[in-house]
């Protein structure tokens, strides 16, 4: 089960130096090394790690044996000596072998970012569902690296790599572990069975859902708390929250839709976090609009961007209908204001301004509704009355010769699993004029 800090010895400071190597392959990921180690820093924080300094190396490629360099390695060992630091922490992931000889060459407990990104999720699971797919993620990225963990297993007191599964998990035997993946992904379905099926009640009653995305620490937990009065942790901290949040959000023309916030994205996500949360990331492709929140004031807001349509390409969740909230607007100069996209699908928004959630109640209200319709119903007819109400707002219906003519505010969503039963009785040309989405 994952385990706290504090649970494991609130003792123990680890005291970080924090290590990148930067090669030709790096660059052509099109990712800023420096923006990177930034990230690497407050993730550090965020474990409560105190970061002693960071080390920068370019290299044409990683050394097999220790990742850097043999002399960096002296060099770092020197400095972590003088630093008083007993924890070496890698922007890049390590192999079983490297951690191994690193341990040796360092004397120090050695973790690399998808470690150190796991161990921050094993602090902020608390939900069952979280905690199984938090021990499921560590223990299949432990598994090929046991033997580069020596150190980290059998050194007492915890600390940042030892979390989650716990010591007595950790030195079990590769088929006690794969056992427990096992039985752990036993769980997880179990858990996914039951989330399909109160999605598929969901649909039943035709409740429209609504995402949220974007990158960690973009401001999504903060504006679910204001569009529903949500009682949700709120801090800024890079995955404040892990644990998704579900609640009903009454937009403008009195229909509800179901709002969940999902886990934020970060650049290098691990793998096999990736798989062990893909239960609830489907949450993503079983909504009907994504809202996607963006933090205006950070410096790389692009390249941002495009890590979380990377991941949700990844997720095959590309495609959805999709709102950009450039979120903390108030704390950027007005010229970065304007150079922010403006127009049909983009609302530029403080979370703390009413006025912007009300903008954004009517966003959601106009992409879901796929305007105005006609129909034209005979008599004979009526048992459809309740798919015309199933489908969208009756605004007006009145008589003409045998038929009832109805005018419907339709709901996209509705329209698209219930609609194919009025098709038949559609008129073209409705009386009322369909809306178009408009921007702040």
């Amino acid at each position: 089960m994952a385990k706290s800090l504090h649970e494991t010895n609130d003792k123990i400071q680890d005291i970080a130096v924090l290590v990148s190597l930067i090669t030709p392959e790096t660059k052509q990921t099109g990712i800023d090394p420096s923006y990177s180690l930034d990230e690497l820093v407050r993730l550090a924080e965020t474990a409560g790690v105190e970061v002693a300094e960071t080390v920068v190396q370019n290299r044409d490629k990683p050394d097999p044996r220790w990742f850097i360099g043999k002399g960096k390695v002296l060099e770092l060992r020197e400095l972590m000596d003088r630093l008083g630091a007993n924890t070496a922490i890698f922007d890049q992931e390590l192999s079983g072998a490297q951690v191994r000889n690193l341990e040796e060459m360092l004397d120090a407990k050695i973790i690399d970012r998808t470690q150190l990104i796991l161990d921050i999720f094993a602090q902020r699971a608390k939900t069952r569902e979280g905690i199984i797919q938090v021990e499921l993620a560590q223990l299949t990225y432990l598994l090929p690296r046991l033997t580069g963990h020596g150190r980290n297993l059998s050194r007492l007191g915890g600390g940042i790599g030892t979390r989650g599964p716990g010591e007595s998990k950790l030195e079990m035997d590769r088929r006690h572990i794969r056992r427990r993946i096992g039985e752990l992904k036993h769980q997880l379905e179990e858990v996914t069975r039951h989330r399909r099926l109160h999605r598929a009640r969901r649909k039943e009653t035709g409740v429209v859902q609504v995402a949220l995305v974007g990158y960690t620490n973009a401001g999504k937990s903060t504006l679910l708390k204001q569009l529903t009065n949500a009682d949700v942790y709120v801090e800024n901290q890079l995955f404040a929250t892990l644990d998704p949040t579900t609640r009903l959000l009454p937009l403008p023309g009195g229909k509800d839709v179901v709002l969940t916030d999902t886990v934020g994205f970060i650049q290098n996500l691990p793998h096999d976090l990736v798989a062990a949360f893909r239960a609830t990331l489907e949450e993503v492709n079983e909504a009907d609009l994504i809202l996607h929140v963006v933090d205006a004031s950070s410096p790389m807001r692009q390249e941002q961007m495009e890590v979380v349509g990377r991941i949700l390409n990844e997720l095959g969740a590309g495609g959805k209908p999709q709102i950009v909230l450039f979120n903390k607007i108030d704390l950027c100069l007005p010229e970065g204001l304007q150079m922010l996209p403006s127009g049909e699908g983009y609302l530029k928004i403080s979370a703390y301004d009413e006025r912007d959630l009300t903008a954004i109640r009517e966003a959601l209200q106009r992409s879901l509704s796929g305007g105005t319709k006609s129909f034209r119903i005979p008599a004979e007819r009526g048992d459809l009355a309740s798919v015309l109400y199933r489908i969208g707002d009756v605004v007006n219906q009145q008589m003409d010769e045998a038929d009832m003519i109805y005018h419907v505010n339709v709901n996209q969503a509705d329209f698209a699993k219930y609609g194919y039963q009025l098709a038949p009785f559609a008129v073209q040309k409705p009386n009322v004029h369909e809306e178009t989405n408009e921007s702040r």
